[in-house]
């Protein structure tokens, strides 16, 4: 073959498109999915500008004023206002500030801790996964709600900290964060045992094994970036659950206290008026609803995005 015969040998394209590019473009095929992370980039946005919008309108959300109970809504008051004369709309923006990140951290946290317990399992073996794995059967086995509960109900001030302390809005925060994070690892510890089990027989990790590296090295190198898509799926779920989680225990006075506005301690306040003010419970609720069920059409889009065999189910949401 001439040389000028070889300049003329057009080669086939190489698509260069990366993982991460085809899984977003995958994932804007999920309709619903596209929606509800719309609607939780918007939500996350207005609560975050809750004290912008209280320095525009004059109004302290915790502020009450018994002269103005049950306003309807107005230019001045948006939601109209509850039973202590408080604003609905900025108490709503604050207590999704709380919602909201009580869900993100406590996911973190619950993360960090599943995968530690479950790769350490999945990938040593032996009698350290047996008495791991049967910590977290026990955990499973404890009804989730009254546990929590039971955490909740702890008074810090008799294990020595201040009353000030313990009853300050950054520590009950952290601490639902915590209790939370303590007793909802489970699924992430299941997931990434099973991961690394499967990984830790692969050609690759034995091969990096024999060449000398130690297990912090395949764990961190070569176990972890093979778990990672049904590991962030799974925390995308877990979001919409803790949200959950944190609502019901502040609707039954365990979670964040007032003054600080929650969605669930609203709905507590607002039990005991839901025949002469019905939208004082209906306000919190749905939001509630809606952020759960938008955080998981989320999560069920990444799941698809992530999932080569879930091409037929996303086309059709």
């Amino acid at each position: 073959m001439t040389t000028a015969s070889l300049n003329s040998v057009t080669l086939p394209a190489v698509d260069t498109t990366s993982i991460w590019r085809m899984r977003y473009e995958k994932f804007r095929t999920h309709r619903l999915a596209m929606v509800s992370l719309f609607f939780i980039i918007l939500l996350t946005i207005l609560c975050a500008m809750a004290y912008p919008f209280s320095l525009m309108m004059g109004i302290d959300a915790n502020e009450t004023n018994l002269l103005y109970r049950f306003q309807p809504p107005s230019a001045e008051h948006w939601l109209g206002t509850d039973d202590l004369g408080r604003d609905v709309l900025l108490r709503l923006l604050y207590g999704g500030q709380v919602s909201i990140a009580v869900g993100v951290v406590a996911t973190f946290l619950t993360a960090i801790i599943g995968i530690a317990i479950g790769v350490t399992a999945g990938f040593v073996r032996g009698r350290v996964d047996d008495f791991l794995m049967r910590a977290t059967d026990c955990m499973i086995a404890l009804p989730l709600i009254p546990l929590l509960i039971v955490l909740g109900a702890i008074d810090l001030t008799k294990l020595g900290l201040s009353p000030e302390a313990a009853t300050s809005p950054l520590f009950v925060f952290l601490r639902i964060v915590i209790i939370i994070a303590l007793v909802d690892w489970t699924t992430m510890a299941r997931i990434a045992r099973a991961g690394a089990i499967q990984v830790r027989e692969r050609d690759y990790v034995r091969s990096a094994t024999v060449s000398g590296a130690g297990k912090p090295y395949n764990v961190f190198v070569h176990v972890l970036p093979n778990i990672s898509t049904p590991l962030i799926v799974a925390a995308t779920l877990t979001v919409g659950r803790i949200i959950l989680l944190e609502s019901t225990l502040s609707f039954l006075g365990f979670g964040i206290v007032p003054p600080t506005p929650t969605w669930g301690n609203m709905l507590t306040n607002a039990q005991q008026l839901i025949i002469s003010a019905p939208e004082l419970a209906v306000y919190p609720g749905l939001l509630i609803f809606a952020t759960v069920m938008a955080v998981n059409f989320v999560g069920d889009g990444v799941r698809y995005a992530f999932d080569p065999r879930s091409e037929s189910e996303g086309r059709s949401s």
